[in-house]
Parts: C-alpha cells; structure tokens; sequence
C-alpha cells in the first residue's frame, strides 16, 4: 500500500534543481525545513512532504518506510513530472526514508544529507509501546519526551516560543497516523543493505541527540559507498531548526560540490 502524500512547495523557481525534503516524526515538514528552504531559494527549488495524520496528509491503511519511500517517487512525478532526477534531504524518519529512496529507486536521487538518522532506529519493543501509548492518549502524551530529544538544553531554555510552536504541532497530529509511523519504524533495518547505496551522502549527526547519536550517522556514513559525516555542536535531533543556517551550507555544498543535481 502507498500512502498519499500531499506536497508543499517551500520554494518553486523556475529552471532551478528540484531538492525534496523530508520530516521527523510529529513534526510539520514546512516548520522543520521553512527557513532552510528560504535560504535555498536562489539555487533550488524546496518540494516538501508530510507523514500520514501530519498537516493535513491523510490517514490510510498500515505501511512500511519503503512504502513511504515509494509515495514520495510518486509525488515528484505528479507535481514535477519532468524531474526525473533530484536531491534529497531528510531529518529522522525522514532521513530513513531517503535511505529507502536511495535503495529502491537509486536512479532518482542524485544526493542525500540524511540528518539526525540511522539505517535502524531505536528498537521494535519501544516503537510498539510508543503506538499504544499515542492510540489510547493521543499524542500529548508524549510530547513532553518528545521536547526533551529534539530540542538541546540551550534550546528549551532561550527559544521558547519555537518549542511551543512545536509542540503545538505535536499534539495536532492524529493519534492513528502517528502510531502507524512508530509501527513501520518498528520494522525498519536497512544496516546489511548500506554498501548498496551509491549516490554521494552527507550524514549530520547533532552532538546532543540522544535519539539517533552519533554513532547512528557515523555508521552510515561509514556503510555507503560515497559518505561523508559531519557532526554539529550544541544541537539535538532537529538540525534544520536549531542550527538552520548551518545546515543550508551544507546541502548547498554537499548537492553542489558533487556536481550532483
């Protein structure tokens, strides 16, 4: 089964290269990425996704991340049909997706920064409880939990006003899509397949992610054929937002650089 997936265009220019990106799980793609994909605006054009019951994309039936994966190749065909080739930029499950992306359909993207990621994540039993949790309470049950890993100390501490916003976020996500996102990262292992993956990748670990640290990234960056590991200071799980400019340097040059798109 392939979700659908409803896009938003952060940025459209014409006549620039199509960089797609992805989100992490209760967040909104548009707040994660908006004001990286600003800075972007002169050199791409900033296609978003959102996972099922955030902002606005439907629920459906259960999936995987390769049928995620498979969603978001059909998205770009719909609203950028002549793209038959872009870049790829996703934070957490995001980033898992873009390894999906990256082995099922490697022709299509050119270049990857996977962020605050791993080819597994966490573990089957803590998944599955989370997706109870949020079916019996809903998500406010855990946005407390969810604060404290995306967010660095120095962040809950000087921006409250962003971390309201986020929050604000997370509890307007449905219950049902948010527990079919921890189901298909329950099952999510792609590690035997990382030397697979040819395209070039920058893997950004934040020093202070508890979530995916960053022996996660360093691992793939150390398992692909063409990675390369960059880690962030003084940042969690959601580089994008604490550390924006910093991260729209490095997809700048890393889809550049490699003469990719």
């Amino acid at each position: 089964m392939n979700p659908l997936l409803v896009p938003t265009w952060l940025t459209a220019t014409r006549n620039r290269p199509l960089l797609v990106v992805g989100p992490s799980l209760g967040t909104s793609a548009a707040d994660l990425w908006g004001t990286c994909a600003q800075s972007l605006a002169s050199r791409f054009s900033v296609l978003a996704w959102d996972l099922p019951g955030h902002a606005g994309t439907p629920v459906g039936e259960s999936f995987d991340l390769a049928d995620i994966a498979a969603a978001v190749v059909a998205m770009v065909d719909a609203v950028a049909p002549k793209e038959r080739r872009f870049g790829y930029a996703g934070d957490s499950v995001g980033g898992a997706v873009g390894l999906q992306l990256l082995l099922d359909a490697p022709a299509r993207v050119s270049a990857a920064v996977l962020l605050s990621t791993g080819a597994r994540i966490g573990d089957e039993s803590g998944w599955l409880a989370r997706a109870e949790t949020v079916r019996i309470h809903g998500t406010a049950a855990v946005v407390a939990g969810s604060l404290e890993r995306w967010f660095s100390a120095t962040t809950l501490a000087d921006r409250p006003e962003l971390v309201r916003s986020f929050a604000t976020t997370l509890r307007a996500v449905d219950g049902e899509g948010y527990a079919q996102v921890c189901e298909a990262l329950a099952v999510f292992d792609v590690r035997s397949r990382l030397a697979a993956v040819g395209s070039p990748v920058l893997a950004v670990a934040g020093a202070e992610d508890v979530a995916t640290p960053v022996e996660s990234l360093a691992a793939i960056a150390d398992g692909v054929a063409a990675g390369r590991l960059v880690i962030l200071e003084g940042v969690a799980h959601l580089p994008p937002v604490e550390a924006p400019a910093v991260v729209s340097d490095l997809l700048h040059d890393h889809l550049t650089t490699v003469n990719a798109i």
